[in-house]
Formats: structure tokens, C-alpha cells, sequence
């Protein structure tokens, strides 16, 4: 019999606006169950202390010119996870914690990913086993430390029983996918297919007081500056495509070519741009499929927009399928929690979580830094 593990799973994913944190029971194979779930949004300077470092930090060199920065904000972090684990424990005693951090900075090409948050002083403050920086094993291994959760999204594919082949798009500050073309062994592809969130939150950010594009709402009042918009795909077509990454980092993207535009007409224009990179490279990823029908469940803080969700049909293939995650019952806020926690059991048993499919590794892998208390 299987050994099930208690764990909380913490996530602060790359639109850096607060924790989602999920305790969930499980013995990292095919027992699952949610046990509690919560958000934790960060404060303004919080939030603006991360943007506004993560804008500074545009290749490795910065890591070393801001490290004083650096080290500051991360033990922030840090303790700010370690608040949420005070709150959400309070009622439940946990086995340990998958702690994923916040990306400050991932570069591929230089087989770089970086995420803020010390292991050790958040076991200090918990008094908890930690599983922390989960992409590096990877990296070691000759992948690119990205995507991670495609294991866990292969699990919940087969949990709900839907018929194959069957995707996960999860949309947060970048977009990755999941294809499921197989339950019987780890056939699973996936990549990072464009941005998600973080082009239209930075433009609404530098153009209001909000941090995000509410239900798509400020997008479908303007209008799509068909002219921008096809050369900024042209522009991209040319200089990012050919770099042909799994994995991808939110300043790999900007928003200059909008600059000009009104704020409703530079949120619609992003939006449309958004969407078409995704439904792009979704359509290359399942060349193979073409003919048959596929569900894609959206899962992230971007099935909310309704503009962009609207847009991602009217632009990708007949015969695909979009869902909001939670049509299954699946909280699509809390995906990403539950899979680390998901994943920092699967470190602890010495389980897979990443695979040549997925990160472009050399061989299957585990992953993570284990801290015993």
C-alpha cells in the first residue's frame, strides 16, 4: 500500500501577485483529495518591489549587480510564505511543503531559472520539511527547468476520465500546455506557447490604478489595431520563434509596439496578439491531431478574461474544444498549488517529475532541494 503524504503546496506564479496555497493528501501516483485552499495576495509594496526588480534583471550579469536586492526581496518573500503557512495550517498539521517561490528571473538559452525563496529559513519558521527549487535537477539534466506541472495535469486528465488525446492550457503571467495522448506511460508533450497575462496586466498597470484586465472588460471596449497588430506577430515571428524554447520567461515579451494606442485600443490589441501566439503554437503542437476533436481545458488566472478566452476560440482549429477547468470541477485558481505540492511528494518518494517531453531533459527525473527539520 502506498504511503499518502500531507502537504501544502505554495504558488506564486510569474503575474507575481500573491500566493495560492493548496493542502492536499496524496501519495504522488493516483490518490489525490483537497484538504484546504486559499489565496494570498501580496501587498502594494510587495508587488511593486518584485515588478519593479524583475524590469531591472534582463540577463544573468543582473543577478550579480542586484544581488544585494535580491537576497532582500527574497527573504520577504520568504516570509510572507511563512504567513501563509501559519494561516492555513491552523487547523491541519501537514507532512511538509512544496514551496515553488517567485521567478525573478529564466533564461533557457544560459539553462538559468531562478526563483526567490529560501528553503532553509522557511523551514526554520515552520518547523516543516521543505521542498524547494524544483527546477534546477532539471537543469542539471539538460532541460529547461520548464514546464513542470504536466505530470500533475496528466493525472487530473485521467482523474475526470476525459477521453484522449485531451490538453491543459494554463494560463497565468506565461501560457503553457499539456497534451495527453496516453495514460498507459509518461507520453506526455508540453511547452510554454506564448504569453499569457503579463502583456495586458502591464499595459493596464501602466495605464491605471489596477493590476489586471477585469473579465476582459477594458479589451472589449476598443478595437484591434489590425496594422500594429500583424507587425508585432511578424516582428516575433521573426526574432523569437526561430529560438524554438520549451520554456519561456515574461520579459522575453513587451508591450512597446502599443505605445500610442488609447487604453481600451492597446488592451484589445494585446489581447488579440496574445491569443494569436498561443493559438499558434497549440496548432503546431497538435499538428498530429488535426482531425480529431479535442478538449483543451483552461486552467490560470486567464480563463477569467473574457475577451482573451473569446479570442483563443475564434482563432484556433474547428475541432478544438475549450473549457473553463471548472466545468470539471477543477478550481482552475488552484491547479498550480496543487501540483507542486503534488510534485514535492513525488521529490520526497524519488518519482519523475519532469520528462524529455516536457523540459527536453535527457532522461525522466525527480527534482527539488528536500530540507529535513
Amino acid at each position: 500500500m502506498s504511503k499518502e503524504y500531507t502537504c501544502l503546496g505554495m504558488m506564486s506564479g510569474t503575474s507575481g501577485d500573491g500566493v495560492d496555497a493548496s493542502i492536499i493528501q496524496s501519495d504522488g501516483l493516483n490518490k489525490f483529495t483537497i484538504i484546504k485552499e486559499k489565496y494570498y495576495e501580496y501587498d502594494n509594496n510587495l508587488f511593486r518591489d518584485y515588478h519593479n526588480l524583475k524590469k531591472k534583471i534582463n540577463s544573468s550579469k543582473d543577478l550579480n549587480k542586484y544581488s544585494s536586492l535580491i537576497k532582500k526581496l527574497e527573504n520577504t518573500i520568504t516570509i510572507f510564505h511563512a504567513k501563509v503557512f501559519k494561516d492555513i495550517t491552523r487547523k491541519f498539521d501537514i507532512d511538509l511543503i512544496g514551496f515553488h517561490g517567485q521567478t525573478i528571473y529564466h533564461n533557457p538559452q544560459e539553462k538559468i531559472s531562478l526563483q526567490l525563496g529560501n528553503g532553509n529559513l522557511l523551514s526554520q519558521l515552520t518547523k516543516k520539511k521543505i521542498v524547494f527549487n524544483f527546477r534546477q535537477n532539471d537543469i542539471n539534466n539538460g532541460g529547461e527547468g520548464a514546464p513542470l506541472t504536466p505530470i500533475f495535469h496528466k493525472y487530473l486528465i485521467k482523474s475526470k476520465k476525459i477521453e484522449l488525446p485531451a490538453c491543459i492550457l494554463n494560463i497565468g503571467g506565461i501560457s503553457n500546455l499539456t497534451l495527453v495522448h496516453n495514460l498507459s506511460n509518461h507520453e506526455i508533450i508540453s511547452e510554454d506557447v506564448g504569453p499569457g497575462n503579463c502583456l495586458i496586466n502591464s499595459w493596464i498597470q501602466n495605464h491605471t490604478n489596477e493590476k489586471f484586465d477585469l473579465e476582459g472588460k477594458i479589451s472589449n471596449m476598443g478595437k484591434i489595431n489590425e496594422i500594429i497588430l500583424e507587425q508585432a506577430l511578424e516582428t516575433y515571428e521573426n526574432n523569437f520563434q526561430r529560438r524554438n524554447n520549451i520554456s519561456l520567461d515574461t520579459n522575453d515579451f513587451d508591450i512597446s509596439f502599443a505605445r500610442g494606442l488609447s487604453l481600451e485600443d492597446g488592451a484589445a490589441t494585446l489581447t488579440a496578439f496574445t491569443a494569436k501566439i498561443i493559438t499558434s503554437k497549440i496548432s503546431f503542437l497538435l499538428k498530429e491531431y488535426n482531425k480529431e476533436k479535442i478538449k483543451i481545458l483552461i486552467c490560470g488566472g486567464g480563463r477569467k478574461n473574457k475577451s482573451l478566452f473569446k479570442q483563443i476560440e475564434a482563432y484556433s482549429n474547428k475541432n478544438l474544444f475549450f473549457f473553463n477547468s471548472d466545468d470539471f470541477g477543477l478550481n482552475g485558481d488552484f491547479i498550480e498549488s496543487q501540483a507542486f505540492a503534488y510534485l514535492a511528494i513525488r521529490a520526497v518518494l524519488s518519482l519523475p517529475i519532469s520528462f524529455p517531453s516536457t523540459t527536453g531533459c535527457n532522461a525522466p527525473c525527480s527534482g527539488g532541494e528536500i530540507i529535513e527539520i
